[in-house]
């Protein structure tokens, strides 16, 4: 699979999408896979487990949040 400058992870869709959907895509992409600040340490190290469901790689709690970030 290969990545297109515009589009970048969501170019593994192709053309069957059209390119708009495949922006709206990326930019959920984008939120959900960066690190979110965990509401109990306050720091940088909460990643998503699935949806809706965080973890604190620092102190180790599980929280939940919204369905891509926190």
């Amino acid at each position: 699979m290969t990545k297109t400058k515009t589009v970048g992870s969501t170019g593994r869709f192709g053309v069957k999408y059209g390119l708009t959907i495949r922006h709206r895509v990326l930019d959920i992409e984008k939120i959900q896979r960066k690190k979110q600040k965990c509401p109990y340490c306050g720091r940088l190290k909460a990643k998503r487990i699935s949806f809706g469901i965080f973890k604190c790689g620092k102190c180790d709690s599980k929280f939940t949040g919204k369905a891509y970030e926190v």
